[in-house]
């Protein structure tokens, strides 16, 4: 472990960096915890704070503005990948969809505190194409803040965190093990939990192929399309005949949806 702090020491920069991005372009890895340390070796004299702070506001910038330039040339079709490659449900990075829609450019502020809205907001506004100084100046403070924050918590606690290091190098490589450990099983849970999700919704769900057959077919079929209005927005393409609905609205226009037929419900 006295290594690993030296290692950490030498080349703290260039680790924050990579770290950050690697976790703000997708990877299932917790900065916090590199920040927090950031934070702490510059309490200790070691790191400079205002310098570990730029380096992670500049890593995350990078990787929103990465998604931000495929939102802006993919369109909606970001939002499937987004949700094919989330560790959360499909439920989860789509309600981030009306925290945006309702917040526009403001929820960038706060986006990196909130899991679903962080990686889903960058590829939103390329979608709903706002403009790129606009973006930037408001994901750089959103950045500021959330790696201010953290940094600065370490760097209060600098001393307690010493503490907690020095217990942890005494249990020297048993530490890594269980760090590993902990970060599989993590992984391993919330894989097993989107799994189980969809397996949820499969028994319910019905094929485009299937669903236009029983259309060519005369089928009397009630069509609710549910998609957010930033989806529409993305691709304004409908089912002809289709009741549009927002999820929102579904307690309120309920009695819209005739109960003598079948209904099939699509968002994407």
């Amino acid at each position: 472990m006295p290594e690993a702090i030296q290692f950490f020491v030498r080349h703290g920069y260039a680790v924050l960096f990579l770290w950050v991005f690697a976790e703000q372009i997708g990877l299932p890895i917790p900065a916090v915890p590199l920040l927090l340390a950031a934070g702490a070796l510059a309490g200790a004299g070691q790191l400079n704070l205002g310098l570990a702070v730029a380096v992670a506001v500049f890593a995350g910038l990078l990787s929103d503005v990465i998604w931000y330039e495929i939102g802006r040339r993919r369109g909606g079709r970001v939002l499937n990948l987004l949700c094919r490659i989330s560790l959360e449900p499909d439920s989860c990075v789509r309600r981030t969809e009306t925290v945006f829609a309702r917040h526009g450019a403001r929820s960038l502020l706060v986006a990196k505190f909130i899991p679903g809205l962080n990686m889903v907001a960058p590829p939103l506004a390329g979608i709903l194409g706002m403009r790129p100084a606009r973006f930037l100046l408001f994901d750089a403070l959103g950045g500021v803040v959330w790696a201010g924050v953290f940094a600065l918590l370490g760097y209060l606690f600098s001393g307690q965190l010493e503490r907690i290091a020095a217990y942890a190098m005494r249990l020297g490589a048993w530490l890594v093990v269980i760090l590993i450990a902990c970060l599989a099983a993590y992984i391993a849970w919330r894989y097993v939990e989107r799994q189980r999700f969809i397996r949820k919704l499969r028994i319910a769900r019905i094929t485009p192929a299937a669903l236009k057959e029983k259309l060519d077919a005369g089928e009397n079929l009630v069509i609710v399309d549910l998609r957010h209005s930033i989806d529409f927005e993305a691709e304004p393409h409908t089912i002809p005949g289709a009741l549009q609905l927002a999820p929102d609205e579904l307690e309120r226009r309920h009695e819209e949806i005739p109960r003598d037929r079948d209904v099939v419900l699509y968002c994407t």
